[in-house]
């Protein structure tokens, strides 16, 4: 874990290492499997930010008997290294529950989870496979299927946008937003005109970005991750022509993205988050993170601090109870509770693992998100 502690800026590092020395063996340990290291370190530091404001504030605030501690362990967005991590959480640190993203990890680990009666807690993989895969995986956040069918009519009704190209990583995401796209755009008068499979080793878009060109796609819907490459692609498709807005899920949301000019004008999906509400769990995260980051947060931080806080609830619910804080009495609290406040609105889940919040659609303009619905 030293190692990742270098990688991180200062603030994260800082809260990382807090959260691991000055809590005691008595304390809550919760796992995580986040990218922490190659093209994806960037999701995985953005992912702690939040993760870990929540817990330095619900620790703060002595809301449980007993303090949260997070055990980080670094997934490198690939199934093979996520699964032999999984293994150390459950059967040696002996986690009760793990955050986890990216679609394909999720996928891989989720098995593990229900073997060792650990819950996993999905805060951004969306692959519509998802649903329904363990009676140990729940998520946060909606499912690209429930996006897409949020984005496809605003395109078509606000926007006119009735020919679509599609450019996916081929895993899990993309395959499942390929399959959703093929099912959905004919219902709202849209036809997929161009769909591209890639390698998530490919790091030349020229060809692609030509070939989309010649398409005549009025919008080019990208399932990536995030990570470097997917930065690398919009700049690319952007030098290369691609005049066409570049639209898509909940992952197209991250900072380093929004941050390069090339995303300018790009419109997708996230759950509702307006900084500017009164609720109390509100102000308290934005504040505190432009406090600690010294920005605004973006709709995508939301979601790592609500999975903590639904988190801590369940926690308090069982302590109130008296009961061991085990993976399958944290599910068990989940079903009983149903609904949670969170930065937003209000989460439901689902006998399925996944969720109804409330959504907006963005769009991208001067590096900064702005709500278009």
């Amino acid at each position: 874990m030293v190692t990742i502690f270098k990688r991180l800026s200062g603030a994260v590092a800082m809260a990382v290492l807090l959260g691991s020395s000055a809590i005691a063996q008595d304390a809550y340990k919760i796992g995580a499997l986040f990218p922490m290291s190659g093209q994806t370190a960037s999701i995985g530091e953005q992912h702690l930010r939040a993760t870990m404001l929540a817990i330095e504030q619900i620790n703060a605030d002595k809301v449980l008997k007993k303090p949260i501690e997070l055990v980080l362990e670094d997934s490198q967005a690939q199934a093979q290294v996520a699964v032999i991590a999984m293994n150390k959480l459950v059967s040696i640190t002996r986690v009760p529950v793990v955050l986890t993203s990216i679609s394909g990890v999720t996928k891989a680990i989720t098995p593990l989870g229900a073997r060792g009666e650990v819950l996993v807690l999905n805060v951004a993989a969306s692959s519509p496979d998802l649903a329904g895969l363990s009676p140990y995986l729940y998520s946060v956040i909606p499912l690209a299927d429930g996006q897409v069918s949020t984005l496809l009519p605003y395109l078509a009704g606000k926007k006119n946008i009735k020919k679509i190209a599609l450019v996916y990583v081929d895993d899990p995401l993309g395959q499942g937003i390929a399959r959703v796209l093929s099912k959905d755009a004919p219902k709202n008068g849209q036809e997929i005109v161009a769909s591209f499979a890639l390698s998530s080793s490919t790091s030349q878009f020229a060809s692609v970005a030509t070939k989309l060109r010649e398409s005549g796609a009025e919008a080019v819907f990208v399932a990536y991750q995030g990570g470097d490459l997917l930065v690398s692609l919009v700049k690319q498709l952007r030098d290369n022509g691609v005049n066409a807005p570049v639209v898509g899920v909940a992952t197209l949301g991250y900072q380093s993205l929004i941050a390069d000019p090339a995303s300018e004008g790009m419109i997708y999906v996230s759950q509702k988050a307006d900084w500017s509400a009164k609720d109390p769990l509100t102000r308290r995260f934005v504040e505190g993170f432009r406090q600690k980051f010294g920005v605004d947060p973006i709709p995508y931080d939301a979601n790592f601090y609500n999975a903590i806080m639904i988190l801590a609830k369940a926690l308090s619910e069982l302590e109130r109870s008296g009961k061991e804080v085990t993976g399958r009495a944290i599910r068990d609290k989940f079903l009983e509770i149903r609904s949670f406040a969170i930065i937003g609105g209000e989460l439901e889940l689902r006998d399925d693992g996944t969720v109804t919040v409330p959504e907006q659609i963005n769009i991208v303009e001067g590096k900064a998100v702005h709500v278009l619905q």
